[in-house]
């Protein structure tokens, strides 16, 4: 079987943002015809969030503009294509790959719907080969990121030689709707984002980077109520139920512990957390978890304060923080994210 490296990791932003304070007007516009007291905790809500700022496919005034599914869905697809080919491109040639030397592609997006799928519009946008082998990854929400991972490390290990491009885009933005005021709806418009990002890998013996050592998905059962969309008339409408991090709490052991061990490692070997922040409240969950361990989640914090939660792209935007630290040979670090399923995805990585 063959190693598997990441050789780099590439984050593309949309056009517009916004900082969070300056957002808060137009919720309070939106929310005037609501209960005082609920407006109040709204925007309560936006200001605890840990969200200073966030990027979007389409301005402020849009987002707050009453739209059909199929106005947003339009452009959704015009401008996911748009940074899907410009993070591929720039990935590529921070990397000096030729398009034409990836052997795999996988798409990762939930925000959205397009047939045929963002990897087919890329083949022809950059020029990749005809016999290149496509895989787009949808409705697996936040942990998707995570997915593409495993999914290509789990191509080029029965693959020597190949080389691989995993690319997230994802619009939370997209699927804000204006008419639902549910707790869901608030707590996601005031988290998330929208941004792309790629990972580039190999099986190939020449090149450089953390190699993977492990992969794994855990599922819990019976937790499919707990986080998703609804396909409604107007879009998708969120699904977010406040149990969420209660329930990583539960399960973290049975996630963490026997992975590790299962890859001949342990939390004591671990040196780097590069976790996905769904929302400030899992980030406290999970932080206090591994602060039992001596652990921190500084970068995931940070990247939910910069950019917000971009779903499947986060934690790749945690990623590519760490592969921009001199890290020293032999240090191990634990990719995790979760998502709708319920599941956890997890890869552990050796600089």
């Amino acid at each position: 079987m063959a190693e598997v490296q990441l050789v780099s990791v590439s984050k593309q932003l949309p056009k517009y943002n916004r900082d969070t304070l300056d957002i808060i007007p137009f919720v309070d516009i939106w929310l005037g015809g609501q209960e005082e007291r609920f407006r109040r905790k709204v925007v309560k809500i936006f200001e605890g969030a840990g969200v200073d700022r966030r990027y979007g496919i389409m301005d402020i005034e849009a987002v707050f503009t009453a739209s059909s599914f199929q106005d947003k869905n339009e452009i959704y697809v015009r401008e996911i294509k748009i940074l899907g080919e410009q993070v591929l491109e720039k990935a590529l040639l921070n990397s000096r790959w030729e398009p034409e030397s990836l052997d795999f592609i996988i798409t990762v997006s939930c925000t959205g719907i397009m047939i045929p799928s963002l990897d087919a519009y890329l083949v022809n946008a950059l020029g990749l080969r005809q016999d290149i082998v496509r895989l787009p990854v949808t409705e697996m929400g936040c942990a998707a990121g995570v997915s593409g991972l495993i999914y290509a490390a789990n191509f080029l290990r029965a693959n020597p030689g190949k080389r691989a491009a995993v690319i997230a885009v994802e619009s939370p933005t997209a699927t804000f709707q204006l008419d639902d005021f549910s707790m869901a709806n608030m707590v996601s418009a005031a988290i998330f984002g929208d941004g792309a990002a790629c990972v580039l890998l190999s099986s190939e013996a020449t090149q450089q980077g953390p190699r993977i050592l492990g992969e794994e998905m855990y599922h819990f059962n019976n937790a499919t109520h707990l986080m998703g969309f609804d396909l409604t008339n107007k879009g998708l409408k969120m699904i977010l139920d406040p149990v969420v991090p209660e329930v990583i709490a539960e399960h973290f052991p049975k996630i963490i512990h026997p992975f590790l061990e299962k890859f001949n490692s342990n939390l004591g070997q671990v040196n780097h957390l590069i976790f996905h922040p769904g929302g400030k409240k899992i980030v406290s969950t999970v932080e206090e978890l591994f602060g039992k361990l001596g652990k921190n989640i500084d970068d995931t914090r940070e990247v939910l304060r910069q950019f917000g939660n971009m779903s499947s792209v986060t934690v790749l935007y945690v990623l590519e923080r760490f592969m921009n630290k001199n890290i020293p040979s032999g240090e191990q670090g634990l990719v995790l994210s979760f998502g709708p399923g319920f599941s956890a995805q997890r890869v552990l990585l050796e600089w």
